[in-house]
């Protein structure tokens, strides 16, 4: 059901109001970008927000509140997104490529995604330091563009979004148990990353 919020954001985007769509495009554009980057990459993520936003103006008088604002703002951006990359569309990939440092035993951390046994830590306290954790930014940044796509897509909707888990089902439309496997696997590698960097200083 719509929040009361959305029930007046919509009234007032029904009757023309030009400053309602301004806050719906300054609440919503970031979340909607995320999701096309998540589906389609950089290269693509604009043109598909502005796919969206086309499509959400012809089709605002069709919404039925039956879902948040939110909710129904980034379905329409991931059909966009997968109506143009219908090939990438797919379920949990067989030929998965493995991370380049391999990946971390599943024993070392709980299924919430949490390190049972922390990775080595490294002090935060000087330049050096400094410019390490730029540096690790920029190796998980290269290790999310590498993973395979959808994992790539529900670690960013999940992380970075804060999407709940069947809000990412029913956005890329596939199963619970496919997105935990996905996460599953994308957590892995990005925590091979860490440890690796932890490790060596390097990506």
């Amino acid at each position: 059901m719509a929040t009361v919020d959305d029930a007046d954001l919509l009234k007032r985007l029904l009757n023309g109001e030009q400053q309602a769509f301004r806050e719906l495009v300054t609440t919503y554009q970031g979340a909607m970008r995320a999701v096309a980057y998540a589906i389609v990459g950089n290269r693509h993520a604009d043109e598909i927000v502005q796919d969206a936003w086309l499509s959400v103006v012809r089709n605002l008088s069709g919404f039925e509140g039956r879902s948040s604002l939110k909710t129904w703002l980034l379905t329409i951006t991931a059909n966009a997104a997968k109506q143009r990359y219908k090939q990438n569309r797919r379920e949990v990939l067989l030929d998965d490529l493995p991370s380049p440092h391999g990946t971390v035993d599943d024993e070392r951390f709980s299924s919430d995604g949490h390190w049972l046994l922390a990775p080595y830590s490294w002090h935060q306290d000087s330049p050096d330091a400094l410019l390490s954790e730029d540096e690790l930014r920029e190796c998980l940044e290269q290790t999310l563009l590498s993973l395979p796509q959808l994992q790539s897509s529900v670690l960013v909707l999940r992380e970075r979004q804060g999407l709940e888990l069947e809000e990412i089902c029913n956005i890329l439309e596939i199963s619970l148990s496919n997105v935990r496997v996905l996460i599953h696997r994308a957590r892995l590698k990005v925590f091979a990353t860490v440890e690796h960097f932890e490790e060596t200083g390097e990506c």
